[in-house]
């Protein structure tokens, strides 16, 4: 293994026992949430994330191309081809200004979804990490009905 490689398995761990220990990064922008923070459960061996929808209310009627995941995971802790949202696959990722997993999705997949009209209807998001840890995390948006102008 090369050292980038020992490198970056080294802060995957170091990470997961961040997570694990209760020590997430205070300069993340979803930690102030109200949400769980990340944790694990030692039987399971699955994460709890934070992670922010945009957009937090769904118009069915909108023309927007794409559901955006912003997570407290580091990207490069990600595998992202794992990565799916109430079953739709992941279209693409990307990092944020501060490091963090994104996750985008398809649209017109997530209104496809059995979703509840003028709702509040829950997003989870589940994947897994390089080291082989599973992880999830949900948020609740939102959904509605409106044609533009009304």
């Amino acid at each position: 293994m090369t050292f980038t490689g020992r490198f970056a398995a080294c802060a995957a761990l170091l990470l997961l026992l961040s997570l694990a220990a209760g020590c997430g990064s205070e300069s993340s922008p979803t930690s102030a949430s109200s949400d769980s923070p990340a944790s694990t459960s030692p039987a399971s061996a699955t994460i709890e994330i934070t992670i922010e929808v945009a957009p937090n209310v769904l118009n069915l009627q909108s023309e927007g191309q794409v559901v955006t995941i912003h997570t407290s995971l580091a990207y490069g802790s990600v595998v992202a081809s794992s990565v799916t949202m109430n079953g739709v696959t992941i279209s693409s990722s990307k990092a944020d200004n501060q490091g963090q997993f994104v996750a985008k999705f398809v649209m017109e997949a997530i209104k496809g979804l059995p979703l509840k009209i003028g709702e509040s209807n829950t997003l989870r998001i589940e994947g897994r990490t390089t080291t082989g840890a599973s992880f999830w995390g949900s948020k609740a948006i939102l959904v509605v009905d409106n044609a533009a102008g009304k």
